[in-house]
């Protein structure tokens, strides 16, 4: 018991922590509203879950340590920071606010809100580091012969933490759309995720 304690406690923490996930939630939720944000957090947690199985199930091990296929993932990973990143930052020169203007309606399109849950998908998907961070953290808290059940629960932990902070963090940045308003504002938001999400995109190649 008191592992799993210090374990929740430890990924408050993580979860508190900017990063991609974040940081895309934020942008979501300021340009596009409620509704988006949460779009966004759902591919989130759709991918997060299936990282914490493929950890379960025994096959990040195998994907970690084959060069090739962690090579992969990595540059593709950093391929897909850029591309957001980039994207953003364009929105942010030439003021392309129309789409996130649209925002405003009380229900935005089904197909405006799959394009978030796929932007929070891809985003969460391509990270290695989640992969590595529970390769890496959970034999800290987990034996190695713990049963796949016990395992699968701080799986499951981690990602309920991360959606609860994710979620926290969308009704904020939701609160703070009437300061954010003006397109000035909003060019700014996503000036900022564009540059950050580019030098997680940076640091993610370095490490290579």
């Amino acid at each position: 018991m008191n592992n799993y304690l210090g374990f929740l406690m430890f990924a408050t923490l993580v979860a508190a922590a900017p990063g991609p996930d974040m940081l895309l939630t934020i942008q979501a939720t300021v340009l596009g509203g409620r509704p988006r944000g949460f779009a966004t957090i759902a591919g989130i947690v759709v991918a997060a879950t299936m990282q914490g199985l493929l950890v379960v199930w025994g096959l990040a091990a195998v994907l970690t340590r084959s060069q090739p296929l962690f090579l992969a993932l990595r540059v593709i990973g950093v391929l897909y920071l850029l591309y957001m990143g980039a994207g953003a930052i364009r929105a942010a020169i030439k003021g392309e606010l129309a789409p996130s203007d649209e925002a405003a309606e009380p229900s935005p399109s089904r197909r405006r809100l799959w394009s978030n849950v796929r932007q929070g998908f891809l985003c969460n998907i391509t990270n290695p580091k989640v992969l590595m961070f529970n390769l890496a953290v959970l034999p800290q808290f987990v034996s190695n012969d713990a049963p796949a059940a016990k395992l699968l629960v701080y799986c499951l932990t981690l990602v309920t933490v991360g959606t609860a902070v994710l979620v926290a963090v969308a009704l904020t940045a939701n609160a703070a759309r009437r300061a954010l308003a003006k397109p000035r504002a909003r060019r700014c938001v996503n000036a900022a995720t564009g540059t950050v999400m580019v030098g997680f995109a940076a640091a993610l190649a370095a490490e290579a």
